[in-house]
């Protein structure tokens, strides 16, 4: 018969002493999550900065107070069983919540924030941004701006990384884990040298007819986001270039066709350097420009003022050409 203080579990055939079942503490949550996201102890220990016995004792420390086997060690790789999976499942509010305290606390304790990640993505007109970075920097000698330019999926990756404060791109903005800015919008134009195609440039050119030539695409800076398709062609020979200007390069010289923003290509599409092929067949499309950062995510005063000066300026930026009004045909 089981003591006072101890509770017998016939199915396991186990005496769980009461006393040592209190509640388990924050740090045991993430070193048990870390240890799963990791998929072992010595790896969960680096990652959290501690030794291995500590992360160790930490995990069986909360098995015990659980009284559940949360970890199956069965493997060559430690994975989390299907009660531990469940139960860390519903942990994640409350370590996201705590994460979120403590860069709120960094937060405070710094004042201003030493650095802010900012990334501009490749469909955003570059000038007028990085006017308005320069200008606002100046003013916040305490704060360094840590600059980046991605391309496709690797701005929002970034952000959903915790590699970037704000991103000037384009995004879900059904996301509720986002927050944004409308900046306007940006036509993509299917367009091609003078003199490239072999047959007339009309409105009826089909996917089928560019099949043959060379297609100028962009390369996706994302690392590990399942690959977006934009615009490709199957079965065409590409080219793959690191930016809309050596995208825009190549095409001019006729080294290939491709779809390019219309505010990189209005004087080339005006003085017949370049021709469009959009029509019923190669629509191109209109992308949403917005600045956007974690709502889910605290922000320092610096990262708040120039969240407000991006709003006082969208309106202007859209008036001034940073993009073209909803709807404009690509």
């Amino acid at each position: 018969m089981a003591g006072a203080s101890e509770i017998y579990y016939k199915d396991q055939n186990i005496f769980v002493d009461k006393t040592d079942m209190s509640e388990f503490t924050l740090r045991e949550l993430q070193c048990f999550n870390a240890v799963v996201r990791t998929g072992g102890f010595q790896a969960a220990a680096a990652a959290l900065h501690r030794s291995h016995p500590s992360v160790f004792a930490a995990v069986a420390k909360l098995e015990r107070q659980l009284n559940l086997s949360l970890l199956d060690r069965s493997g060559y790789r430690v994975q989390a069983t299907d009660a531990g999976l469940s139960f860390l499942q519903r942990a994640q509010t409350l370590l996201r919540e705590a994460e979120n305290l403590q860069a709120h606390a960094v937060q405070l304790a710094m004042g201003e924030e030493s650095t802010l990640r900012v990334v501009i993505g490749d469909v955003c007109p570059r000038p007028p941004i990085l006017a308005l970075l320069s200008r606002f920097f100046s003013n916040c000698p305490v704060t360094q701006l840590d600059l980046h330019f991605e391309a496709i999926d690797g701005p929002q990756e970034r952000l959903f990384d915790n590699e970037a404060d704000l991103i000037l791109h384009h995004v879900d903005k059904s996301d509720p884990r986002l927050e944004w800015i409308a900046l306007g919008t940006t036509p993509f134009v299917p367009v091609v040298a003078a003199g490239f195609l072999p047959f007339p440039v009309s409105d009826d050119i089909r996917p089928d007819q560019m099949r043959g030539f060379t297609q100028c695409v962009i390369r996706d800076t994302a690392r590990h986001s399942a690959p977006s398709n934009y615009f490709i062609i199957e079965g065409a020979h590409q080219c793959t270039v690191a930016d809309q200007l050596m995208k825009k390069e190549l095409i001019v010289h006729g080294m290939g066709w491709g779809h390019l923003p219309g505010f990189l290509i209005d004087q080339e599409l005006r003085d017949g350097q370049l021709r469009s092929i959009a029509g019923r067949y190669l629509p191109g499309s209109v992308v949403e420009l917005v600045a956007a950062r974690r709502r889910d995510r605290p922000h320092g005063p610096v990262a708040e003022r120039l969240w407000r000066a991006i709003g006082e300026h969208a309106d202007q930026w859209k008036r001034s050409g940073l993009a073209l009004p909803q709807g404009t045909p690509g």
